[in-house]
């Protein structure tokens, strides 16, 4: 019909086409037809009334021309659009990406604080039963309930982690080493009198065993001028034990009945550097036995004597209680644990150190004279209250 409309009526279609768009802007383009038409070359009589061919194909080509144009037009037009629209969606893309970004976001936030919290639940729930199981292990080694109490305070706020185990113990292990303290024993330096160490204590516990291992010790490995003094004249054994290991360490010995005669024998021993002295094992019921031994220890001034309280490890908690605080009242002293070879539970050696803040000092672990003496090692009592009691 167009090529009718502008050719006339003889107008003969020759070929139709149909372009379609291509590219990345075809959704924004429109379909082009092009239209191929002819018409008749044949001359009329009527020249004045009638186009020529000439001017027909003329014609025919200004509409072509036009209509070109025009399609141009469109196209350029669709294609200044069509970023627009792209760009529309593209943000439209963008906003929806955001949002699902924030949402996700969120969730993780969420979830993160959900884990954060059964995390810290996990953490303390595990270090709970951690604290739990020491605590008995304590309490299996007979330490007191209180002190139990103390040393594994706070370990549930340890953070989750791989070797939380490993830092829970450490703790508590470096906590049952600083209760215990330095260890203090016999040190002779720079001293112008003699030392004089008394060993008290209870009857059996072992204090002139202790005495003859300490004795070797200095006589032999320390090279120093060692005597031995008695006052343990309630048993004839124990003097007859006493003056054995003084013959065979080739050091002198008395016996003494007063603190008048300690302080003779003192002045005696003026020239040599460590004087120990076995007392007798006194009741800490015996009022009168006490009071004999404070006197006996004060005939010594306090800046050259040392006194040694000797208990046995095997000695119930409930005795020992009452042991150190009727010695406490006589003087000052350090704390020896004998007979560690006959039990395995260790506790009582922390709570003594415990209850009376005194420094604990040498150990015991058999009757081998000097070889089973030594200073007390609070790394090996720690691992041996860690470790349990059979």
């Amino acid at each position: 019909m167009k090529a009718k409309e502008e050719l006339g009526g003889g107008a003969i279609i020759m070929n139709i086409k149909t372009t379609r768009p291509r590219g990345i802007f075809r959704m924004f383009r429109k379909t082009v037809v092009e239209v191929t038409a002819a018409i008749e070359d044949r001359v009329t009589a009527n020249a004045g009334t009638e186009e020529t061919r000439e001017e027909k194909v003329q014609k025919a080509a200004k509409v072509i021309e036009d209509t070109l144009r025009k399609q141009k037009q469109v196209q350029e037009k669709e294609q200044k659009s069509a970023p627009s629209a792209i760009e529309k969606k593209l943000d439209d893309l963008a906003d929806m990406l955001e949002k699902q970004m924030v949402s996700e976001k969120k969730e993780e936030a969420e979830e993160e604080k959900k884990e954060g919290a059964d995390e810290v639940e996990n953490a303390n729930s595990r270090n709970k039963k951690i604290r739990d199981l020491l605590y008995n292990q304590f309490i299996a080694n007979e330490v007191k309930e209180e002190y139990a109490h103390m040393l594994v305070e706070d370990v549930e706020n340890i953070p989750e982690k791989e070797e939380a185990l490993d830092a829970i113990l450490a703790k508590v292990y470096q906590r049952i080493v600083l209760k215990l303290g330095q260890p203090k024993g016999i040190e002779l330096k720079n001293q112008k009198k003699p030392r004089v160490c008394f060993f008290v204590g209870s009857t059996g516990v072992g204090k002139t065993t202790t005495i003859a291992k300490i004795a070797s010790i200095f006589k032999l490995e320390k090279k120093a001028k060692v005597a031995l003094i008695t006052s343990d004249t309630y048993r004839i054994a124990a003097v007859e034990q006493l003056k054995t290991y003084a013959n065979i360490l080739s050091v002198p010995i008395r016996v003494v009945y007063s603190a008048a005669e300690m302080k003779k024998t003192l002045n005696d021993y003026a020239s040599y550097d460590l004087i120990l002295v076995d007392t007798a094992g006194r009741s800490h019921k015996n009022k009168k036995q006490c009071d004999e031994l404070s006197e006996l220890l004060n005939s010594v001034d306090a800046e050259s004597r040392e006194v040694y309280l000797v208990l046995s490890a095997t000695t119930k908690y409930k005795d020992l209680k009452q042991v150190v605080a009727i010695y406490k009242d006589m003087a000052d002293y350090r704390i020896v644990f004998t007979k560690l070879d006959e039990t395995s539970c260790y506790g009582n050696l922390l709570n003594v150190r415990m209850d009376t803040g005194a420094p604990l000092s040498y150990v015991t672990c058999g009757q081998v004279v000097p070889d089973d003496l030594g200073m007390l090692n609070a790394q090996t009592i720690a691992k041996q209250l860690l470790g349990g009691c059979e």
